[in-house]
């Protein structure tokens, strides 16, 4: 019997990689597969939903199919590599480290070395999929043969909750509440969206407030960097509210009167769809995937002018009837997402790799993982400290 198991670092909790690895289960299991979730680490409250990637080695078999989920290079992923079952890899994009340098020093290393070791499952992997044409793209530039699109189609169930409004009803009033969703971290680019806020509670709008909704665990230079920016800026309107549960946030979006981002890199972007289901105009930055993710709704602005875009705030909080249109386009886009058939479309692949020929085995010895970042540690000599490469000996150099 051909089971189909997933495996990826960390299964955390409301957040969009968590929602889709739990629907792509769902839809296994509703096929009649069986189907475990392997990972590193979970959130606590999902742990009971996980197996430890450890144990992967007893579930292998060749003709079973691994998903594996690929942000970041980790234990389990090199694990799932060595073993011989067929492999569709879901990429959900690596956020370049240029953004962290300076601010986390491991996660930098990280993302270098993630988008480096990518590269080895072109040849190890069935297929390849993006999450958005964007990251399908990436996926090809890297040198994979065969990718395609698994269409992110959110689940909002937890957006359909009963709201917990304990903490959003002390901003339930008169006041414009201008929100973002997303992780505090520096490719998000939350330092501009309080520049952009900024200018909009002084020329336009004193009576208004940001609230910036998500967690920064890890980030917390970049959170005090955030910190001292509004304390520059004279500014004590704008609230850190950190991760809540899905119930919280329901309440929040029910509060807001506006989305804004300014992140600068997005292979998705899950919370503007939710933005666009929970009827909540959104501004949002031209980058990456964030234009299509859009699928023509919302406003989209291609130049980081303050001044311009706190303009097309205002012109948005000020206009009841721009703002009914808005939504109206929003919802349209939310519809045309809905009718893409992600069960289908997910079963279909699952055919497609269990049907075609197979990649070849992985050729993995004892030291496999050992030599290969005993390369990328010349990769980045070679690159950084040209003399130092040039010195070493180079094969079939006579020893003395």
């Amino acid at each position: 019997m051909i089971r189909i198991h997933q495996v990826l670092a960390t299964l955390g909790y409301g957040d969009a990689i968590g929602h889709e690895v739990l629907a792509i289960q769902r839809v296994l299991r509703s096929a009649g597969y069986e189907s475990e979730i392997f990972v590193e680490a979970a959130d606590r409250r999902l742990e009971s939903l996980t197996v430890d990637f450890r144990n992967l080695v007893d579930f292998s078999h060749p003709e079973n199919l691994l998903i594996h989920h690929f942000s970041l290079a980790s234990k389990a992923s090199r694990t799932a590599f060595a073993l011989p079952d067929r492999m569709a890899l879901v990429y959900h994009n690596i956020t370049p480290p240029e953004f962290f340098i300076g601010i986390h020093r491991s996660l930098t290393d990280e993302c270098y070395r993630g988008r480096r070791e990518l590269q080895a499952y072109a040849i190890r992997c069935d297929l390849a999929l993006g999450d958005s044409e964007f990251n399908r793209q990436d996926l090809e530039a890297l040198g994979f043969p065969r990718t395609a699109v698994l269409p992110v189609v959110p689940d909002f169930s937890h957006l359909d909750r009963t709201p917990d409004r304990a903490f959003a009803d002390q901003f339930d009033d008169a006041w414009t509440n201008v929100m973002f969703v997303g992780r505090i971290i520096p490719s998000k680019k939350i330092d501009d969206v309080i520049r952009f806020f900024h200018t909009y509670h002084t020329v336009f709008n004193p009576r208004s407030r940001l609230l910036l909704v998500g967690a920064h665990t890890g980030f917390e230079p970049y959170l005090d960097a955030l910190h001292e920016l509004t304390a520059t800026l004279g500014n004590s309107h704008v609230h850190m509210i950190g991760h809540v549960s899905d119930e919280e946030l329901v309440a929040f979006y029910e509060v807001a009167d506006l989305f804004l981002c300014a992140s600068e890199h997005e292979g998705f972007c899950v919370p503007i769809v939710e933005a666009f289901y929970k009827q909540v105009p959104v501004v949002a930055y031209a980058a990456t995937a964030v234009p299509s993710t859009m699928d023509g709704a919302g406003v989209l602005y291609h130049k980081k002018d303050p001044l311009n875009v706190a303009a097309l705030m205002d012109g948005i909080a000020s206009n009841a009837a721009l703002q009914e249109t808005l939504v109206d386009g929003q919802l349209a886009a939310v519809a045309r997402l809905r009718t893409k058939d992600f069960s289908g479309a997910l079963l279909r692949f699952v055919d497609q790799v269990l049907a075609a020929p197979r990649a070849p085995a992985p050729e993995v010895t004892y030291d496999f993982w050992r030599q290969f970042d005993a390369r990328e540690a010349l990769e980045e000599l070679k690159l950084d400290r040209p003399s130092v490469y040039h010195a070493l000996p180079y094969e079939g150099q006579r020893q003395s």
